[in-house]
């Protein structure tokens, strides 16, 4: 198993696709809007990814809600963005966490449905006023406590219907005053804000299987790098302030903030402690450039790795059928709405 992540082009593999990831065995597959048009097409495509490689290889997917869904309606349900239950929460804590857990199971259903088994969720950045709103309602809430209490949930509910949980951004996106899809963000807050703030609900939830990484400069912890090619975020803050020791991916190491050839930056992040290299476009040249950057999964990558698969192996033996009109009718009366 090599240290990446890949996506593809299109709704089918192509034969230059099919070929490089034989050649390369990615750990895992990641789907995005235009790889999906129908269950159907979905399951024969991630049965055709994993027919690439030699084990179980995760495919995943960003299926928040609101304004980041890769699958969309009509053919699937619109689920909320996060920021609906953190306003419940300040209603009724207690309902607003059994209507994250309800939804999270929603999504789940519709994922094994169509053969995706992890979801890039829960998102635990704390929101902020005053930062650019790539953020913005993904977020639950401003309460660093609220956050980590529905992403808990959130993440239980994607794991009892059989999908694994990602957290992200780690070790926080919500003070990104710009996009790090475009540019690089800069955070000036001190150590002691960030912990308090930004880094708690990753230290709450620091027991989940994996996380993705944030794109972002944080002046207090290391004022040259980003955190995700950034040895002292890693290994101080993430690793150790966080106390994080399962699978750490990229967020997408063709994101804009990231300013080095890719290969390069590719090469930095694991360096810097990350265990794998995501990259998101299905561009065919820069995958290659990618793969020949990015070595096979050894060490504490590699156990981190084999921990994850068994995680999940667990998760889908485990997981219950659920019926979809119950749990709708659960989710409007928990939500007081009709999603």
């Amino acid at each position: 198993m090599r240290a990446l992540i890949l996506g593809c082009a299109g709704p089918e593999l192509t034969r230059a696709e099919r070929e490089l990831f034989v050649e390369t065995e990615p750990f895992g597959f990641i789907l995005f809007q235009r790889n999906c048009e129908s269950p159907e097409q979905i399951r024969m495509l991630t049965e055709e990814l994993r027919d690439c490689v030699e084990h179980h290889a995760p495919v995943l997917i960003d299926q928040e809600g609101g304004r980041v869904q890769r699958l969309k309606p009509p053919t699937w349900r619109k689920a909320p963005p996060a920021a609906l239950f953190g306003e419940l929460y300040r209603k009724d804590p207690v309902r607003a966490e059994q209507a994250a857990r309800v939804n999270a199971r929603l999504i789940a259903a519709e994922l094994t449905a169509c053969g995706v088994d992890v979801d890039c969720l829960p998102l635990l950045d704390v929101r902020q006023d005053g930062a650019h709103d790539v953020i913005g309602d993904r977020a639950f809430a401003y309460d660093p406590q609220i956050v980590a209490r529905l992403g808990r949930a959130q993440a239980e509910g994607l794991a009892a219907g059989g999908v694994a949980p990602v957290m992200k951004h780690i070790p926080g996106h919500g003070r990104a005053g710009v996009d790090s899809h475009h540019a690089l963000p800069r955070v000036d807050a001190a150590r002691e804000t960030l912990i308090e703030v930004d880094f708690a609900p990753f230290k709450a939830l620091a027991s989940l299987p994996m996380a993705m990484t944030a794109h972002v400069v944080y002046e207090a912890l290391d004022s040259e790098n980003a955190a995700t090619v950034s040895p002292k975020v890693v290994r101080d803050c993430i690793r150790g302030e966080i106390g994080f020791d399962g699978l750490l991916m990229t967020d997408d190491i063709s994101m804009k903030a990231l300013a080095e050839p890719l290969a390069v930056s590719s090469a930095r992040a694991l360096e810097a402690g990350c265990d794998l290299v995501l990259h998101c476009n299905g561009d065919m040249d820069e995958m290659r450039e990618i793969a020949g950057a990015v070595p096979a999964l050894s060490d504490e990558a590699l156990r981190r790795a084999e921990m994850v698969l068994c995680f999940m192996e667990r998760i889908r033996r485990e997981a219950q059928p659920a019926d979809r009109d119950d749990l709708l009718a659960s989710f409007a009366e928990l939500s007081g709405t009709t999603s």
